[in-house]
């Protein structure tokens, strides 16, 4: 005699209820658990079941084991390099890739869970992009003689003792846009600010 089907979501819903608050054990100090996603039973009948659980610092994904334990391996943010989804009939299947060449394939994940991950991964994916971004602008500044678009010393003159023309300061100005390292509207502020000191 088998359970009832409402007795066998209880038992599974239970089951994924512990998983999660194990999860929410191995959060360090101010990180938050942001969503979850768990592989449906059907797709971990021959393997270990799988759930992943984004939180503000990283993608955690937890392998249970055939005989109880598990194990663990982590994302963090600003090492994700891509995440993909695909949507089937019965669930959805997350992929994702970082820039050390590490890639996780979960297939089987309840469909709306899988959406939640994934939008977390694209938000984080493009914050980290961008924080890259700048962080690359500011070296390239640096290394270009000290022009400072934030400050008052938009290039409007040479730095102190520097033989440095203009002429100079507009060619990194334009080499700084055409590597994608300011904004046209900055390259035109430095510009005039050059040109004015002329």
């Amino acid at each position: 005699m088998g359970y009832p089907p409402h007795a066998m979501e209880n038992s599974e819903e239970s089951r994924v209820a512990g998983a999660v608050d194990r999860i929410r054990e191995l959060l360090v100090p101010d990180e938050r658990l942001e969503a979850y996603a768990v592989q449906r039973r059907l797709f971990a009948l021959t393997h270990r079941r799988v759930i992943s659980a984004a939180t503000s610092g990283r993608l955690m994904i937890v392998r249970r084991g055939f005989f109880g334990g598990f194990e663990m391996q982590d994302v963090r943010w600003q090492d994700l390099a891509s995440a993909g989804l695909r949507e089937g009939v019965f669930a959805s299947e997350l992929t994702i890739s970082t820039h050390d060449g590490r890639r996780f394939v979960l297939t089987g994940v309840r469909k709306a869970e899988a959406r939640k991950i994934y939008v977390l991964c694209q938000a984080q994916e493009q914050a980290w992009r961008e924080k890259n971004r700048v962080r690359e602008m500011e070296e390239m500044r640096a290394k270009s003689g000290g022009i400072h678009l934030a400050g008052s010393a938009l290039g409007a003159s040479p730095p102190p003792g520097g033989a440095e023309d203009a002429t100079a300061r507009l060619q990194r100005a334009k080499q700084m846009l055409d590597q994608g390292l300011i904004s046209d509207a900055e390259y035109e502020s430095l510009k005039a600010k050059i040109l004015t000191s002329m």
